[in-house]
């Protein structure tokens, strides 16, 4: 029988967890038991520029994205930051609260308890983390550090974030203010991670990873999203309740099942093309999926 810290990180399991330092220690422990399939080298290297590519070259840092637009080979290079600092940015709108009967937590408690885990991960190689929560005109920042009690100290910042009356991420209020906001008071070359539901417009979120990465940090999305987000598993006349200030209404569902799933699809291609044509990175998140296995699988692609 495998070991308890391979069963821990199942969501249902962790959403039993009462304390949000049990459910990320069962994800980093997770992760660990299982690194020897997923190795990964952390947030320790930035991108920095092109080269040609010389023969006896690693085939691994071929950029093909340049070799299909230009037909050449050319090598991505890095540069070591001996002073990361990682900030963990997550959404605390209302829309993060959804929860649907397929999934065993909320949005918001699967982004703090990756938050906290990759932060668990970013001390434990001996870079700064720090954490921030944001809504569309608010932001609350943790500055990075890699001082003890640190950790802690993220913990207690984001057990206690919730949501505020009237603060939104989504299509009431698009402008993402509080991520503006970031860019601006980071030091510089940080690492940024977000963890958001993203829903709002596809271009003011890329409107706000452009300045983040104007301001030269190294900036990655985490797309938090429910099951029933993603499938629209609705069927005949459903009453639909919208969140931060949306209104309800009372729709046929099977008539919107097709084109809310293009419209939904649509909108991730949007995002995850747009932030890594930014020089960003980009995952999705499910809430019915393995935390660790998905984080894995997004810190083996940025070795």
């Amino acid at each position: 029988m495998p070991p308890a810290a391979r069963l821990l990180p199942d969501p249902a399991l962790l959403a039993r967890l009462g304390s949000l330092e049990l459910r990320a220690r069962a994800v980093v422990e997770g992760w660990l038991a299982g690194r020897h399939r997923s190795p990964g080298r952390g947030f320790s290297v930035e991108f920095a520029e092109h080269r040609e590519y010389s023969p006896g070259d690693d085939l691994r840092y071929l950029d093909w994205k340049v070799f299909g637009k230009r037909d050449r080979f050319q090598v991505k290079q890095f540069e070591a930051e001996t002073n990361l600092a990682c900030t963990l940015a997550v959404d605390v709108s209302e829309s993060m609260t959804y929860r649907s009967p397929a999934a065993p937590w909320t949005k918001l408690d699967c982004a703090k308890t990756a938050a906290a885990a990759l932060a668990s991960l970013v001390l434990k190689q001996n870079d700064a983390a720090g954490c921030a929560t944001f809504d569309d005109d608010q932001l609350e920042l943790l500055r990075a550090s890699g001082k003890g009690g640190q950790w802690g100290a993220i913990l207690h910042r984001l057990e206690n974030a919730e949501p505020r009356a009237g603060g939104g991420t989504a299509a009431a209020a698009p402008s993402l203010g509080g991520l503006h906001a970031l860019a601006d008071r980071l030091p510089p070359r940080s690492v940024v991670i977000l963890l958001s539901d993203a829903l709002a417009p596809a271009e003011d979120w890329l409107a706000a990873i452009k300045h983040l990465r104007h301001a030269r940090h190294d900036v990655v999305l985490l797309q938090v999203i429910d099951p029933a987000e993603a499938e629209f598993p609705f069927e005949g006349v459903t009453l639909f309740r919208g969140l931060e200030g949306l209104g309800t209404e009372t729709l046929d569902a099977r008539s919107l099942a097709d084109a809310y799933r293009e419209e939904f699809g649509a909108h991730v291609r949007a995002l995850s093309t747009g932030c890594r044509d930014l020089g960003g990175d980009y995952a999705l998140v499910r809430t019915d999926a393995p935390l660790d296995f998905t984080l894995a699988a997004f810190l083996t692609r940025r070795r």
